[in-house]
């Protein structure tokens, strides 16, 4: 993400939540990967949901975030996961 889309982000997270506040991630991302996405989350248990065909995973993990700039920080490193997509 540039610094335009970030601060964009930024703005849209801080109009519709009043931190800190129970934020819900969800990505999908191939199922020989979704360790390295649970990892992001070390003390939290979100739900997990496998495609059709079994390739792909969906997980799901809601967390108290202090700000919107720790959400952003999450998606940071969550960017650095191949084939993850973060809806």
């Amino acid at each position: 993400m540039d610094q335009e889309a970030i601060q964009s982000f930024r703005l849209k997270l801080d109009q519709h939540y009043r931190w800190p506040s129970l934020y819900m991630f969800k990505f999908i991302v191939p199922k020989e990967r979704a360790e390295e996405v649970i990892q992001l989350f070390p003390l939290h248990t979100g739900t997990q949901k496998k495609s059709s065909q079994g390739k792909y995973i969906s997980i799901t993990i809601q967390m108290m975030m202090p700000s919107s700039e720790a959400v952003i920080e999450v998606y940071r490193k969550a960017a650095t996961i191949d084939g993850l997509i973060a809806l």
